[in-house]
């Protein structure tokens, strides 16, 4: 969505970097800002605007994000209008789009009314956006914002990207491990949407013999260990050594090395025996990740996500093989000296419905960085 920024009270521009903290605290992260314009106070005798855009991916609802960016501007100190004209605001956050919805409600409206008439919004939105089609009027922003009275950046001053704290993009290939339920394939998919970045999933939906290995395990379980090694050995050869000229790295919600951890529980010791001369050849033809994530959750959490989630052949998954498989993972990082390894604890956060636990997490990988 397209949020923007103004502020004409006291200390403008840290109020338009607090506000965008905020923003990125509560909301989502900020992908692209625009250039500050500062501007006289429209329709009213106040003082000068400083005025810009920014651009937030977030899982939140339009409704749900106005109502954010509401208890932003009220802990900011922006009071309500004590009568029927503009008046002077510490900070003004709008929603000007949410993807290409249309939406007329009594506390919201989509795209922002008469923002085709202020330069002052276009502009900086057409600086973030130019190619955008307006959903109502059709006409680009680009199209619009020229036709209006044309601004004078501030030079010495803009909101700062959420990528610049985080510099994941830094990085070639990252893989995001851990447990069974430990949240993998949703961090990496959000970290993919929020950094531009290709991701890759296991492929595991697609195995038809893991609901037989839950159902025989002793039976079926060095056909699902060979299967998965196959799989995951074509899988990263091709999507993670290949590169994507729309994307600026790779993340994965796995690596090859869990072949090798899940094999060694389910498999008998000659059978472990020959798959892991197996994998040792394999291995070494594949792209090491620059970066290794692993997500550590306690057992208890981790029956607790699979419960949720409702796969019905992993409804019978008991605490002790959860458990092996942790040691399995503990005992490679421990003997680990190629990757560079950063353990997450998660067990208490919930980086998928809470933004301020993924800025933990992200935070974290920044300092592994």
């Amino acid at each position: 969505m397209f949020i923007a920024l103004g502020s004409n009270l006291g200390d403008r521009k840290s109020h338009l970097l607090t506000a965008a903290s905020l923003i990125e605290n509560q909301l989502g992260l900020i992908i692209n800002t625009a250039p500050v314009y500062e501007v006289p106070a429209a329709g009213f005798n106040g003082g000068d605007f400083l005025n810009t855009c920014i651009l937030v991916h977030s899982n939140k609802t339009a409704q749900e994000s106005i109502t954010i960016l509401q208890h932003i501007e009220r802990e900011m100190g922006r009071v309500p209008r004590t009568s029927d004209t503009y008046e002077d605001r510490t900070i003004d956050l709008d929603i000007l789009l949410y993807d290409d919805e249309i939406i007329e409600t009594d506390q919201l409206q989509v795209p922002h009314p008469r923002m085709e008439q202020r330069h002052f919004v276009m502009q900086p939105l057409a600086a973030i956006a130019g190619k955008l089609e307006h959903p109502v009027l059709k006409k680009s922003m680009k199209d619009i914002a020229s036709s209006l009275e044309s601004l004078d950046a501030v030079s010495d001053f803009e909101i700062p990207l959420s990528r610049k704290r985080f510099p994941i993009t830094n990085l070639n290939f990252i893989a995001i491990e851990g447990n069974i339920g430990s949240g993998k394939t949703s961090l990496s998919h959000k970290i993919a949407e929020d950094f531009n970045g290709k991701q890759v999933l296991e492929r595991f939906a697609d195995n038809p013999f893991l609901p037989l290995f839950y159902e025989d395990t002793e039976r079926y379980a060095f056909p699902l260990e060979m299967s998965f090694l196959a799989d995951r050995y074509q899988q990263l050869s091709d999507d993670v050594a290949q590169h994507d000229l729309f994307s600026e790295f790779t993340v994965a919600d796995y690596y090859v090395i869990k072949s090798l951890i899940f094999s060694k529980i389910t498999l008998e010791k000659q059978e472990y025996a020959l798959y892991k001369r197996l994998f040792n050849m394999m291995y070494k033809e594949l792209v090491k990740p620059d970066l290794y994530i692993y997500l550590y959750q306690t057992e208890d959490r981790l029956l607790e996500n699979i419960k949720k989630r409702g796969r019905d052949y992993e409804q019978n998954i008991e605490a002790s093989y959860l458990s092996q498989i942790q040691q399995g993972y503990a005992d490679f990082i421990r003997s680990q000296q190629d990757l560079k390894i950063k353990v997450i604890d998660v067990t208490d956060l919930d980086f998928v419905n809470n933004q301020a636990d993924y800025l933990k997490v992200l935070e974290q990988i920044a300092q592994a960085l």
